[in-house]
């Protein structure tokens, strides 16, 4: 599996399962500008959040990841951690804001 992207959003495949904790939610990113929300929307899926990081397994064959700003992906069965994109400025590095 290839990593996949979504605006600021970027799932890479986990070589394994984390024991973590399960959130209660499935937004995977809000938008700190505009209050949009990176989340899943269809198939069956859980997202868990392990020493500071997410991660997201897809239970069903394909869970759906939805945007106001972005096309919607489809991202395939199995584990994947979630990265929010950074870019450097002359004040150092910083989180990329939707």
């Amino acid at each position: 599996m290839q990593a996949l992207r979504q605006g600021d959003v970027m799932l890479i495949p986990a070589s394994e399962t984390v024991d973590g904790a399960k959130l209660t939610h499935l937004t995977l990113a809000e938008g700190e500008v505009t209050g949009h929300r990176h989340r899943i929307t269809q198939g069956e899926a859980e997202l868990y959040e392990y020493k500071g990081t997410l991660y997201l397994k897809v239970l069903s064959l394909t869970a759906l990841l939805t945007h106001e700003e972005h096309q919607p992906i489809a991202i395939p069965q199995g584990d994947w951690m979630v990265r929010i994109q950074r870019e450097y400025e002359p004040e150092g590095w910083r989180y990329v804001a939707d």
